[in-house]
Formats: structure tokens, sequence, C-alpha cells
């Protein structure tokens, strides 16, 4: 669960990126010392004083004409709509600027929380030239250097600081709660209508109508649930419309809430490569997901079509092998009764805990029988075995040293585990430590 967003954004080559690298704790967005290099939105996910936090790093506005600059500006209103409090970042070097002022004209008129990052302040001597940006009208500003690390903590903790968590608590405690996530227009919408049994959600040939998450909670035989339909996904790099950038946060917000994830295929038009960067975002989540081919009915069948199609979706999609398919039509209702059984089924799967003793009985048994190939002339050997958490499904192995486990071995684990138990639908994580000999 994600506590709040922030969005940073500011003039061209003032270190948005260096900054938005820095508090990710990786390199995510490209840092070059050529203004306009960032010009779509990066999402990174952190973590501080135990709140979640998603960072959107923009690309930079400014009022002289250059290339891209309306698609920029239209980017960070978007992610200034979206923040929940915006880093204001400024460099210490330039001073202030006319770019500066207008950004913080827009800033003022969003009304959204401010904290101003004045960067670059890399001695002592220039954090006395950050008093002039209080002349922007906000009134947390603290000096910075994304390249050194000075200043970060006390800008986070500003942060948490403005975040209202009254805000973040959750909707649907106790509902089952199910996205739908796919490609624009392989009838997501149209999926949900039917499960529902009405019009709930605006159905449209064209594609990209769902802009945002839209959540339909309802109930079916005494339970609780909610329908998370989502903007379709596409590639980075396929996505030209601004808005539709915009959905793809949605969606991954959407994601992240869900407890099951129902990936959808386009039967008509078959599985397209960029269906593998949709499904690797739910798995990428550790989330539960079924596989639903949706429009069955436009398909050409005989009797060796289900085999064929069930083949290659296993085939391109290796990762999710665990994820039951479903073959439906959403516009016939076809097999749509058989989803919210599987959806049940799956969450039920997701959050099976299994007793230390029976585990371990499972590892032992898998070793007996196939025991771990010697590597240079040593064995791995595991010596104890306990599930650590449900969602997603984490197992710790602590073993004689975790560089002799083979990935095949890994994976014969994996498989000996979702004989012993049901796992269908739910990918499995397996960590294997040292274990200490003290």
């Amino acid at each position: 669960m994600i506590d709040g967003i922030v969005a940073i954004v500011g003039r061209s080559n003032v270190g948005k990126s260096s900054f938005f690298n820095r508090v990710i704790g990786e390199r995510v967005s490209i840092v070059e010392d050529t203004p306009g290099v960032t010009r779509d939105r990066v999402y990174g996910k952190t973590e501080w004083l135990t709140k979640h936090l998603r960072f959107i790093d923009t690309g930079g506005i400014q009022i002289e004409d250059q290339p891209f600059q309306e698609e920029i500006k239209m980017q960070v209103e978007i992610a200034i709509n979206e923040a929940d409090v915006i880093v204001f970042l400024t460099s210490v070097q330039d001073g202030l600027t006319p770019d500066d002022r207008m950004i913080a004209r827009m800033l003022h008129d969003s009304g959204k929380p401010v904290v101003v990052a004045v960067n670059k302040v890399d001695s002592l001597e220039l954090s006395y030239d950050m008093y002039e940006f209080y002349a922007l009208g906000f009134e947390h500003v603290f000096a910075v250097s994304s390249a050194h690390g000075i200043g970060m903590g006390d800008t986070l903790d500003k942060i948490i600081d403005l975040l209202d968590f009254s805000k973040k608590h959750e909707l649907y405690e106790g509902y089952l709660k199910f996205a739908i996530i796919g490609q624009p227009n392989v009838g997501k919408s149209m999926l949900i209508n039917s499960i529902l049994n009405e019009d709930r959600v605006i159905v449209s040939p064209i594609e990209g109508t769902t802009r945002d998450a839209i959540d339909t909670p309802f109930q079916r035989d005494g339970e609780n649930f909610v329908a998370i339909d989502t903007a379709g996904i596409r590639k980075r790099g396929k996505v030209y419309e601004s808005v539709e950038k915009y959905s793809v946060l949605r969606s991954l917000t959407a994601i992240e809430r869900a407890d099951v994830i129902l990936f959808v295929i386009d039967g008509e038009k078959g599985i397209r490569q960029q269906d593998k960067h949709v499904a690797g975002y739910a798995h990428n989540e550790g989330k539960p997901v079924i596989i639903i081919y949706n429009k069955w009915d436009t398909v050409e069948k005989d009797d060796k079509t289900l085999n064929e199609v069930t083949k290659t979706i296993r085939n391109e999609f290796v990762y999710l092998s665990y994820a039951p398919i479903l073959f439906v039509s959403a516009k016939t209702k076809q097999r749509v009764n058989t989803i919210l059984p599987m959806v049940k089924e799956v969450y039920e799967n997701a959050t099976l805990r299994v007793s230390t003793s029976v585990i371990n009985e499972v590892i032992m048994d898998a070793q007996l029988f196939t025991p771990p190939p010697t590597h240079q002339g040593q064995r791995l050997r595991i010596y104890y075995s306990t599930q650590v958490s449900v969602q997603p499904t984490t197992f710790v192995l602590f073993v004689n040293d975790p560089e002799l486990c083979h990935f095949s071995y890994k994976r014969y684990l994996e498989n000996r585990m979702r004989e012993a138990f049901d796992f269908t639908g739910v990918p499995i994580k397996l960590i294997l430590k040292k274990k200490s000999l003290s």
C-alpha cells in the first residue's frame, strides 16, 4: 500500500533525475548534463520512516521555446494533479530564474503542499545563497546536494510531515479485491460488466476509454468483492498520449492494491509482445494471477484448438506457469461464471500458511528423492525451512552455502512444494540464507 505520491518538478537541468535516483536508491532516471533529457515521467518506490512513497520524476519546464516543451508541461501538470506532495527542485548555482518563478506560480495555483529543495549545495559557502529562494513564497526550503546526499533526510522528513495519512486508509477493508489488467481494448470493461451482469463501466471500441482505475464494489453469494478496472497498459515507448502515460501510474497502483490479478489477453488478436510487459508488472509485484483469454467466441475452433492455445500461452509466459487459464467471452458471457470462483480459490491459496514441520518434511523428502548436484566437490545442504509471509508467499531455506543452489534445483524444490500444497495462481518466492554455525 502506497502512503503518498510525491512529484519532483522544476526547470531543466537542476538535477531532478539525480534527486530521484538518490531517493529511490538506484539509477532509474537517465542522468545527463543536457537540458530536457527526461521528457516523460518516471516512477519509483521508496520507504522512509516506515512509510511507502511513490516518486514521480518529470521533465524540466522552461519559458523559451524548446522541443517538446508543451508535452513536458502537460506531463508536469498531470504529475502535480496526481501528487500528494510536490518537491520543487531549484539550483543554487543558477540562482533564482524567471523559469523558477513561472513554475512557482503553477504550484501556488495547484494548492498542493510544496517543499522547495535548493540543489547543488555542495559546500558550506553555497548554503548561504539558498535564502533568496524564500522569495518564491513557500514556507519549507531545504539546501540539498543530490550528488552527495546532503539534506535528503531533512527533505524526506518534511514530506512525511506534510502527508495527510487520514486519506490513506483502505476503503474496502474485508473485501476481496481483484484488478483487471491488459492492453487497451482487450475487453476489460466489458468483462466487469459481464461479471456484474449490468453496465456499470463505460464500454467502447475506442482504445483507452478507461483513463483511471475504477473501483466497483459488489456482493455475490453473501461475499464482498471489489473489481478494479484499469486503463490499458502499453509498453513504455509505445505510449504517445500524455493522458495514457498518466494511466500507467493508476494501473500500477491498482495492481499494488489488488489481492488477485486478472490478466486479460485478446483472443481475437492473439498474444502480442506488449502482453508480456503487462503481465510482468503483476508478476514482479508477487501478486496471484489468473490468465483470462477473452473473446473466445471469435476464435475458429476444432477439437485441438484449446490445447494448442494453452500450449502457446505457456510457452509465451513461462514465468506465469503457476497461473490458471480461463477461456471466456465477455460479450456472450461464455464461462464468465467461472471467474469469481477461481478468484476466491486463488486468494485462498495466496493466504495459505504451511506449518514449519510440514514444509520441512516436504523439503527433506525432495532432497532424498533428488539430492542436490555437487559443485566443485561441494553439495548444497538444506538444514531448515520456514514460511515467513503470505501475499507474497515466501519461504526461507537455511543452507550451508546459497551459492551451491543452481536455479534448476531451486525450481525443482518449488515444483515439489506445488505438488504438496495447492498454490495454483500463486507465485512462490524461495530465499536461501546461510545458516550461522554459532
